[in-house]
Protein backbone atom coordinates (compact mmCIF):
# COMPACT_ATOMS: atom_id res chain seq x y z
CA UNK A 1 0.00 0.00 0.00
CA UNK A 2 1.38 3.23 -0.61
CA UNK A 3 2.16 6.18 1.94
CA UNK A 4 -0.66 8.12 0.67
CA UNK A 5 -2.71 5.27 0.56
CA UNK A 6 -2.01 4.02 3.83
CA UNK A 7 -2.31 7.51 5.81
CA UNK A 8 -5.77 7.62 4.20
CA UNK A 9 -6.95 3.92 5.36
CA UNK A 10 -5.73 4.61 8.85
CA UNK A 11 -7.26 8.30 8.98
CA UNK A 12 -10.67 6.30 8.39
CA UNK A 13 -10.14 3.62 10.45
CA UNK A 14 -9.20 6.35 13.78
CA UNK A 15 -12.62 7.85 12.53
CA UNK A 16 -14.82 4.32 12.60
CA UNK A 17 -12.84 4.04 16.17
CA UNK A 18 -10.96 0.71 14.69
CA UNK A 19 -7.84 -0.41 17.04
CA UNK A 20 -4.94 -2.84 15.94
CA UNK A 21 -5.19 -2.85 12.53
CA UNK A 22 -2.44 -0.35 11.65
CA UNK A 23 0.39 -3.65 11.32
CA UNK A 24 -1.89 -4.86 8.45
CA UNK A 25 -1.21 -1.54 6.38
CA UNK A 26 2.37 -1.88 6.16
CA UNK A 27 5.12 0.28 8.04
CA UNK A 28 7.13 3.25 7.21
CA UNK A 29 6.29 6.99 8.07
CA UNK A 30 4.92 9.65 5.12
CA UNK A 31 6.79 12.13 3.38
CA UNK A 32 6.36 14.93 1.44
CA UNK A 33 7.53 13.49 -1.52
CA UNK A 34 4.66 11.54 -2.46
CA UNK A 35 4.11 10.19 -5.30
CA UNK A 36 2.11 11.97 -7.99
CA UNK A 37 -0.72 10.52 -9.15
CA UNK A 38 -0.41 8.85 -13.33
CA UNK A 39 -2.98 9.72 -16.17
CA UNK A 40 -6.74 9.22 -15.83
CA UNK A 41 -8.29 6.18 -16.46
CA UNK A 42 -11.47 4.66 -16.98
CA UNK A 43 -13.29 1.53 -15.55
CA UNK A 44 -16.76 -0.18 -17.45
CA UNK A 45 -18.87 -1.31 -14.63
CA UNK A 46 -21.60 -3.14 -16.43
CA UNK A 47 -24.16 -4.00 -13.56
CA UNK A 48 -28.27 -4.08 -13.78
CA UNK A 49 -30.10 -0.65 -12.48
CA UNK A 50 -33.75 -2.12 -12.62
CA UNK A 51 -34.97 -5.64 -11.90
CA UNK A 52 -34.36 -8.06 -9.12
CA UNK A 53 -31.10 -7.88 -10.09
CA UNK A 54 -30.82 -4.31 -8.92
CA UNK A 55 -29.80 -5.31 -5.69
CA UNK A 56 -26.91 -7.34 -6.36
CA UNK A 57 -25.57 -4.78 -8.94
CA UNK A 58 -26.00 -1.59 -5.86
CA UNK A 59 -23.93 -3.94 -3.62
CA UNK A 60 -21.29 -4.41 -6.35
CA UNK A 61 -21.08 -0.81 -7.24
CA UNK A 62 -20.89 -0.04 -3.11
CA UNK A 63 -18.16 -2.45 -3.03
CA UNK A 64 -15.92 -1.02 -5.67
CA UNK A 65 -16.74 2.51 -4.66
CA UNK A 66 -15.54 1.10 -1.13
CA UNK A 67 -12.20 0.23 -2.30
CA UNK A 68 -11.90 3.50 -4.46
CA UNK A 69 -12.71 6.02 -1.20
CA UNK A 70 -9.84 3.90 0.32
CA UNK A 71 -7.52 4.72 -1.97
CA UNK A 72 -8.09 8.09 -3.05
CA UNK A 73 -10.07 7.42 -6.03
CA UNK A 74 -7.31 5.92 -7.55
CA UNK A 75 -6.20 2.35 -9.18
CA UNK A 76 -2.58 1.63 -9.57
CA UNK A 77 -1.63 5.29 -9.25
CA UNK A 78 -4.34 6.56 -11.30
CA UNK A 79 -7.06 8.85 -10.90
CA UNK A 80 -10.30 6.61 -11.76
CA UNK A 81 -13.63 7.47 -13.30
CA UNK A 82 -15.75 4.50 -12.99
CA UNK A 83 -18.71 4.52 -16.08
CA UNK A 84 -22.13 2.46 -15.27
CA UNK A 85 -23.55 0.66 -18.08
CA UNK A 86 -26.77 -1.20 -17.68
CA UNK A 87 -26.41 -5.20 -17.93
CA UNK A 88 -29.95 -5.96 -18.19
CA UNK A 89 -31.00 -9.47 -18.38
CA UNK A 90 -30.01 -10.71 -22.17
CA UNK A 91 -27.24 -11.23 -24.29
CA UNK A 92 -28.31 -8.46 -26.20
CA UNK A 93 -28.94 -5.94 -23.31
CA UNK A 94 -25.25 -6.66 -21.84
CA UNK A 95 -23.68 -6.60 -25.49
CA UNK A 96 -24.72 -3.35 -25.91
CA UNK A 97 -23.13 -2.73 -22.61
CA UNK A 98 -20.01 -3.80 -23.45
CA UNK A 99 -19.77 -2.03 -27.09
CA UNK A 100 -21.03 1.52 -25.64
CA UNK A 101 -17.79 1.22 -22.66
CA UNK A 102 -15.07 -0.05 -25.47
CA UNK A 103 -16.32 3.47 -27.60
CA UNK A 104 -16.07 5.29 -24.14
CA UNK A 105 -12.21 4.17 -23.64
CA UNK A 106 -12.45 2.35 -20.95
CA UNK A 107 -9.32 0.42 -19.66
CA UNK A 108 -11.00 -2.64 -18.64
CA UNK A 109 -14.64 -4.06 -17.32
CA UNK A 110 -16.38 -5.35 -13.71
CA UNK A 111 -19.38 -5.98 -12.27
CA UNK A 112 -21.68 -8.58 -14.58
CA UNK A 113 -24.56 -10.08 -11.95
CA UNK A 114 -26.51 -12.61 -14.25
CA UNK A 115 -24.73 -15.84 -15.92
CA UNK A 116 -26.78 -15.54 -18.94
CA UNK A 117 -25.40 -12.09 -19.98
CA UNK A 118 -21.92 -13.72 -18.84
CA UNK A 119 -22.29 -16.50 -21.53
CA UNK A 120 -23.68 -13.73 -24.14
CA UNK A 121 -20.84 -11.67 -23.84
CA UNK A 122 -18.05 -14.14 -24.09
CA UNK A 123 -16.93 -13.41 -27.66
CA UNK A 124 -17.55 -9.73 -27.27
CA UNK A 125 -15.18 -9.77 -24.69
CA UNK A 126 -12.36 -11.61 -26.01
CA UNK A 127 -12.89 -9.65 -29.70
CA UNK A 128 -12.24 -6.78 -28.31
CA UNK A 129 -8.90 -7.85 -26.07
CA UNK A 130 -10.10 -6.31 -23.09
CA UNK A 131 -10.12 -7.72 -19.21
CA UNK A 132 -13.40 -7.77 -17.54
CA UNK A 133 -12.99 -8.86 -14.05
CA UNK A 134 -16.54 -10.46 -13.21
CA UNK A 135 -17.55 -9.73 -9.94
CA UNK A 136 -20.73 -12.49 -9.82
CA UNK A 137 -21.76 -14.43 -12.81
CA UNK A 138 -20.47 -18.03 -12.44
CA UNK A 139 -20.94 -20.38 -14.79
CA UNK A 140 -19.23 -23.23 -14.94
CA UNK A 141 -19.41 -23.61 -18.78
CA UNK A 142 -17.07 -20.67 -19.34
CA UNK A 143 -13.95 -21.74 -20.53
CA UNK A 144 -11.09 -21.45 -22.43
CA UNK A 145 -11.09 -17.39 -22.28
CA UNK A 146 -8.31 -15.25 -22.05
CA UNK A 147 -10.07 -12.06 -21.32
CA UNK A 148 -12.51 -12.89 -18.69
CA UNK A 149 -11.87 -12.86 -15.25
CA UNK A 150 -14.01 -14.13 -12.03
CA UNK A 151 -13.37 -12.51 -8.30
CA UNK A 152 -16.29 -14.70 -7.52
CA UNK A 153 -16.45 -18.67 -7.41
CA UNK A 154 -17.83 -21.56 -10.06
CA UNK A 155 -21.14 -22.10 -9.21
CA UNK A 156 -20.82 -26.08 -8.94
CA UNK A 157 -18.06 -25.16 -5.83
CA UNK A 158 -20.59 -24.41 -3.08
CA UNK A 159 -22.26 -27.47 -3.90
CA UNK A 160 -19.59 -29.02 -3.65
CA UNK A 161 -18.34 -28.27 -0.19
CA UNK A 162 -22.20 -28.99 1.04
CA UNK A 163 -22.04 -32.28 -0.74
CA UNK A 164 -18.26 -33.11 1.28
CA UNK A 165 -19.90 -31.81 4.34
CA UNK A 166 -23.13 -34.23 3.83
CA UNK A 167 -21.38 -36.97 3.09
CA UNK A 168 -19.89 -36.72 6.83
CA UNK A 169 -22.67 -35.45 8.38
CA UNK A 170 -25.62 -37.86 7.29
CA UNK A 171 -26.60 -41.58 7.16
CA UNK A 172 -26.34 -43.55 4.14
CA UNK A 173 -29.98 -43.68 4.49
CA UNK A 174 -30.86 -39.79 4.53
CA UNK A 175 -33.35 -38.98 2.00
CA UNK A 176 -32.14 -35.49 0.48
CA UNK A 177 -34.94 -33.14 -1.36
CA UNK A 178 -33.60 -31.04 -3.83
CA UNK A 179 -34.90 -28.04 -5.17
CA UNK A 180 -33.84 -25.22 -7.45
CA UNK A 181 -34.88 -22.77 -10.37
CA UNK A 182 -35.10 -24.07 -13.85
CA UNK A 183 -32.03 -23.04 -16.08
CA UNK A 184 -28.32 -23.64 -16.16
CA UNK A 185 -27.52 -22.31 -12.48
CA UNK A 186 -29.29 -24.33 -9.99
CA UNK A 187 -28.17 -27.43 -12.43
CA UNK A 188 -24.50 -26.24 -11.78
CA UNK A 189 -25.04 -26.16 -8.28
CA UNK A 190 -26.42 -29.33 -7.93
CA UNK A 191 -23.68 -31.04 -10.24
CA UNK A 192 -21.55 -30.02 -7.70
CA UNK A 193 -23.65 -31.33 -4.45
CA UNK A 194 -23.52 -34.67 -6.57
CA UNK A 195 -19.77 -34.27 -7.23
CA UNK A 196 -19.15 -33.51 -3.44
CA UNK A 197 -21.73 -36.25 -2.07
CA UNK A 198 -21.45 -38.71 -4.08
CA UNK A 199 -18.66 -40.72 -2.76
CA UNK A 200 -17.66 -44.13 -0.99
CA UNK A 201 -21.00 -45.87 -2.63
CA UNK A 202 -22.96 -42.83 -2.00
CA UNK A 203 -25.96 -41.98 -3.85
CA UNK A 204 -28.66 -39.15 -4.36
CA UNK A 205 -31.68 -41.09 -4.80
CA UNK A 206 -34.70 -38.26 -5.88
CA UNK A 207 -34.33 -36.67 -8.88
CA UNK A 208 -34.03 -32.50 -7.83
CA UNK A 209 -37.47 -30.70 -8.43
CA UNK A 210 -36.81 -27.91 -10.43
CA UNK A 211 -39.00 -24.60 -10.23
CA UNK A 212 -39.53 -21.59 -12.44
CA UNK A 213 -37.60 -19.14 -12.53
CA UNK A 214 -39.79 -16.27 -11.42
CA UNK A 215 -38.44 -12.94 -11.01
CA UNK A 216 -41.26 -12.21 -7.59
CA UNK A 217 -42.94 -15.46 -6.67
CA UNK A 218 -46.24 -15.26 -5.18
CA UNK A 219 -46.85 -16.62 -1.56
CA UNK A 220 -48.10 -19.81 -4.05
CA UNK A 221 -45.17 -20.43 -5.89
CA UNK A 222 -43.85 -23.02 -4.81
CA UNK A 223 -46.39 -24.91 -2.71
CA UNK A 224 -47.18 -27.63 -5.38
CA UNK A 225 -43.25 -28.19 -5.83
CA UNK A 226 -43.21 -29.13 -2.15
CA UNK A 227 -46.13 -30.66 -1.14
CA UNK A 228 -44.72 -33.49 -4.08
CA UNK A 229 -41.59 -33.83 -2.23
CA UNK A 230 -42.62 -33.98 0.79
CA UNK A 231 -45.42 -36.42 0.03
CA UNK A 232 -42.83 -38.95 -1.15
CA UNK A 233 -41.91 -42.21 0.84
CA UNK A 234 -39.40 -42.09 2.37
CA UNK A 235 -40.60 -38.60 3.32
CA UNK A 236 -37.34 -36.35 3.45
CA UNK A 237 -35.12 -36.09 6.10
CA UNK A 238 -33.39 -32.85 5.01
CA UNK A 239 -33.56 -30.33 2.29
CA UNK A 240 -30.58 -28.92 -0.18
CA UNK A 241 -32.22 -25.86 -2.46
CA UNK A 242 -30.31 -23.29 -4.48
CA UNK A 243 -32.59 -20.06 -4.64
CA UNK A 244 -31.67 -16.25 -3.66
CA UNK A 245 -33.36 -12.76 -3.03
CA UNK A 246 -37.24 -12.81 -3.19
CA UNK A 247 -37.13 -16.83 -4.69
CA UNK A 248 -35.57 -17.61 -1.44
CA UNK A 249 -37.50 -15.59 0.69
CA UNK A 250 -40.71 -17.14 -0.77
CA UNK A 251 -39.61 -20.67 -0.52
CA UNK A 252 -38.42 -21.17 2.75
CA UNK A 253 -41.75 -19.25 4.18
CA UNK A 254 -43.83 -21.78 2.29
CA UNK A 255 -41.35 -24.91 2.75
CA UNK A 256 -42.48 -24.16 6.61
CA UNK A 257 -45.95 -23.52 5.95
CA UNK A 258 -46.01 -26.73 4.38
CA UNK A 259 -45.43 -28.45 7.55
CA UNK A 260 -41.84 -29.31 6.79
CA UNK A 261 -39.93 -29.88 9.94
CA UNK A 262 -36.01 -30.38 9.70
CA UNK A 263 -32.66 -28.84 8.35
CA UNK A 264 -32.07 -26.83 5.27
CA UNK A 265 -28.57 -26.22 3.81
CA UNK A 266 -27.70 -24.34 0.65
CA UNK A 267 -25.42 -22.33 -0.96
CA UNK A 268 -25.08 -19.05 0.74
CA UNK A 269 -27.45 -17.09 -1.64
CA UNK A 270 -30.13 -18.28 0.02
CA UNK A 271 -29.58 -16.31 3.20
CA UNK A 272 -27.62 -13.43 1.91
CA UNK A 273 -28.66 -9.54 1.57
CA UNK A 274 -31.74 -8.45 2.84
CA UNK A 275 -33.46 -12.38 3.04
CA UNK A 276 -32.55 -12.62 6.79
CA UNK A 277 -34.57 -9.18 7.40
CA UNK A 278 -37.54 -10.53 5.74
CA UNK A 279 -37.69 -14.51 7.28
CA UNK A 280 -37.37 -12.79 10.96
CA UNK A 281 -40.64 -12.20 12.39
CA UNK A 282 -39.49 -11.25 15.83
CA UNK A 283 -38.79 -12.74 19.11
CA UNK A 284 -41.93 -14.91 19.73
CA UNK A 285 -42.93 -14.70 15.93
CA UNK A 286 -43.14 -18.53 14.04
CA UNK A 287 -40.37 -18.17 10.80
CA UNK A 288 -38.05 -17.13 13.27
CA UNK A 289 -38.65 -19.80 16.13
CA UNK A 290 -38.51 -22.35 13.17
CA UNK A 291 -35.29 -21.33 11.65
CA UNK A 292 -33.94 -21.76 15.24
CA UNK A 293 -35.63 -24.94 15.98
CA UNK A 294 -34.41 -26.64 13.00
CA UNK A 295 -31.27 -25.05 11.80
CA UNK A 296 -30.16 -23.38 8.03
CA UNK A 297 -27.04 -23.59 7.17
CA UNK A 298 -25.19 -22.50 4.07
CA UNK A 299 -22.04 -22.71 2.42
CA UNK A 300 -20.13 -19.16 1.50
CA UNK A 301 -16.83 -17.95 0.18
CA UNK A 302 -17.48 -14.91 2.91
CA UNK A 303 -18.70 -13.99 5.93
CA UNK A 304 -19.15 -10.31 7.38
CA UNK A 305 -17.90 -11.37 10.29
CA UNK A 306 -14.46 -13.04 9.49
CA UNK A 307 -11.49 -12.07 11.58
CA UNK A 308 -8.91 -10.77 9.21
CA UNK A 309 -7.37 -7.51 9.31
CA UNK A 310 -8.50 -6.81 5.59
CA UNK A 311 -11.95 -7.87 6.25
CA UNK A 312 -12.14 -5.27 9.32
CA UNK A 313 -11.04 -2.70 7.61
CA UNK A 314 -13.17 -3.46 4.37
CA UNK A 315 -16.40 -4.30 6.43
CA UNK A 316 -15.76 -1.14 9.02
CA UNK A 317 -15.69 1.05 5.44
CA UNK A 318 -18.70 -0.84 4.30
CA UNK A 319 -20.51 -0.12 7.17
CA UNK A 320 -20.00 3.25 7.66
CA UNK A 321 -20.97 4.43 4.40
CA UNK A 322 -23.50 2.34 3.79
CA UNK A 323 -25.14 1.55 7.26
CA UNK A 324 -25.41 -2.48 6.49
CA UNK A 325 -22.77 -5.35 6.77
CA UNK A 326 -21.54 -6.19 3.38
CA UNK A 327 -22.48 -9.08 1.09
CA UNK A 328 -20.48 -11.39 -0.81
CA UNK A 329 -21.61 -9.56 -3.59
CA UNK A 330 -19.86 -6.50 -2.89
CA UNK A 331 -16.78 -8.30 -1.32
CA UNK A 332 -16.26 -9.94 -4.83
CA UNK A 333 -16.80 -6.58 -6.35
CA UNK A 334 -13.87 -4.86 -3.40
CA UNK A 335 -11.55 -7.78 -5.13
CA UNK A 336 -12.40 -6.80 -8.28
CA UNK A 337 -10.94 -3.62 -7.91
CA UNK A 338 -8.20 -4.85 -5.78
CA UNK A 339 -6.80 -6.97 -8.28
CA UNK A 340 -7.01 -3.79 -11.07
CA UNK A 341 -4.76 -1.68 -8.59
CA UNK A 342 -2.37 -4.64 -8.17
CA UNK A 343 -2.10 -5.33 -12.15
CA UNK A 344 -2.63 -1.34 -13.16
CA UNK A 345 0.50 -0.96 -11.24
CA UNK A 346 3.16 -3.41 -12.28
CA UNK A 347 2.40 -2.13 -15.86
CA UNK A 348 2.83 1.23 -14.75
CA UNK A 349 2.50 4.39 -16.65
CA UNK A 350 -0.21 4.32 -19.86
CA UNK A 351 -1.25 1.16 -19.51
CA UNK A 352 -3.59 -0.81 -22.45
CA UNK A 353 -6.74 -2.96 -21.87
CA UNK A 354 -3.55 -6.25 -23.55
CA UNK A 355 -1.03 -4.91 -20.77
CA UNK A 356 -3.18 -5.17 -18.09
CA UNK A 357 -4.82 -8.24 -19.05
CA UNK A 358 -1.33 -10.04 -18.91
CA UNK A 359 -0.43 -8.54 -15.69
CA UNK A 360 -3.70 -10.27 -14.56
CA UNK A 361 -1.59 -13.61 -14.61
CA UNK A 362 1.30 -12.15 -12.11
CA UNK A 363 -0.64 -10.27 -9.45
CA UNK A 364 -0.39 -13.35 -7.36
CA UNK A 365 -2.01 -13.57 -3.90
CA UNK A 366 -4.81 -11.53 -2.85
CA UNK A 367 -5.01 -10.36 0.81
CA UNK A 368 -8.66 -10.28 0.34
CA UNK A 369 -11.83 -9.80 3.03
CA UNK A 370 -13.05 -13.90 2.46
CA UNK A 371 -8.75 -14.64 3.47
CA UNK A 372 -5.83 -15.04 1.28
CA UNK A 373 -6.78 -16.60 -2.83
CA UNK A 374 -5.07 -16.49 -5.99
CA UNK A 375 -6.58 -16.81 -9.53
CA UNK A 376 -6.28 -20.15 -11.10
CA UNK A 377 -5.35 -21.70 -14.26
CA UNK A 378 -9.52 -20.72 -15.21
CA UNK A 379 -9.52 -17.46 -13.90
CA UNK A 380 -11.36 -18.05 -11.25
CA UNK A 381 -10.35 -17.95 -7.44
CA UNK A 382 -8.75 -20.53 -6.00
CA UNK A 383 -10.29 -20.32 -1.95
CA UNK A 384 -11.43 -20.93 0.83
CA UNK A 385 -15.48 -22.09 1.59
CA UNK A 386 -17.19 -21.42 4.86
CA UNK A 387 -20.14 -23.19 6.58
CA UNK A 388 -22.44 -20.34 7.93
CA UNK A 389 -25.48 -21.03 10.45
CA UNK A 390 -28.26 -18.96 11.14
CA UNK A 391 -27.93 -17.69 14.38
CA UNK A 392 -29.27 -14.74 16.80
CA UNK A 393 -26.61 -11.93 16.88
CA UNK A 394 -27.70 -9.90 19.15
CA UNK A 395 -31.58 -10.00 18.52
CA UNK A 396 -31.84 -10.40 15.16
CA UNK A 397 -30.51 -13.60 12.65
CA UNK A 398 -27.59 -13.30 11.35
CA UNK A 399 -24.90 -16.06 9.32
CA UNK A 400 -22.30 -16.54 11.63
CA UNK A 401 -18.99 -18.99 10.49
CA UNK A 402 -19.00 -22.40 12.22
CA UNK A 403 -15.99 -23.64 10.45
CA UNK A 404 -14.53 -24.10 7.31
CA UNK A 405 -15.72 -26.29 4.37
CA UNK A 406 -12.96 -26.57 1.96
CA UNK A 407 -10.37 -24.94 -0.44
CA UNK A 408 -11.51 -25.43 -4.31
CA UNK A 409 -10.88 -24.07 -6.99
Amino acid sequence: MSQMNRRRALQLLAALGTTGLAAGCGSGTDTADEAKPGSPIKIGLIVPGSGPNKVIGDEITNGFQTFLTLNEGQLGGHPVTLVPAEEGDTAKTGQAAVDRLVKEGVLALTGVVSSAVMLGIRDAVEQARMPLIGSNASPISLQSVVYIWRTSYVLNEPGEALGQYLRDKLDASSQIAIFGTQGQSSRDVIDGLRRGYEQGGRRLTDDPIFTPDYPNPGKGAYAGSIRKALDRRPAPDVVFCHYSGAQAVQFVKQLYAEGYKGPIYAPGFLTEGTVLGQLDDGEKGEERGLIEKYGIETALNYSADLNNTANRVFASAYRKTYNVSPTTYAMASYDAAQVLNKAIRLVGDNPTPQQVNLALGKIGQIDSPRGAWQFNQSRTPQQKWYLRQVQLDGRILANVVINELATLG
